[in-house]
């Protein structure tokens, strides 16, 4: 069973302004350490949620400056999570196929698609992570979060 948390969707607009805004210099700049450090941030935040390093900028500078003001739902956490450790996963790939292997071409790939799906969900509100998250779940294939890992999500 899924525990319902209080979530500021704009601050999870944010992040994803973060990551596309951070993926897209990388690659045009060509700068595979910055996509090894969105790794970093993303994975951080995936399995400690109050360390996301974007999601803090959001909280303490962005929203106390009143630059952008919160937009509250009630929602489970996890699906969102999860789909934040996918593009974690991937972009973690990247800077390894860059940097250690010298796949220059795959490496990119691995980071335009995460920039891609950041840019679907922050224009179109569809996180292909979080339907991904809800198939796995619906097919048994594992079960919801436990609720001591999910909790304190933001």
């Amino acid at each position: 069973m899924s525990k319902i948390y209080i979530i500021d969707r704009t601050g999870l607009k944010f992040n994803q302004i973060c990551i596309v805004l951070s993926v897209a210099t990388a690659f045009i700049l060509n700068l595979p350490w910055l996509t090894g450090i969105v790794a970093a941030v993303l994975l951080a935040g995936t399995f400690f949620p109050k360390a996301g390093l974007f999601k803090l900028f959001y909280t303490y500078v962005v929203k106390k400056s009143g630059l952008l003001k919160p937009v509250i739902s009630e929602e489970d956490m996890s699906p969102h999570l999860f789909a934040q450790g996918l593009g974690g996963i991937f972009l973690t790939l990247s800077y390894l196929l860059l940097t250690v292997f010298n796949l220059s071409l795959l490496g990119w790939i691995f980071s335009i698609a995460v920039l891609f799906l950041a840019l679907l969900n922050l224009t179109f509100n569809f996180c292909l992570g979080c339907f991904i998250y809800y198939q796995l779940q619906k097919s048994g294939l594992f079960s919801a979060v436990p609720e001591a890992k999910r909790k304190n999500a933001l």
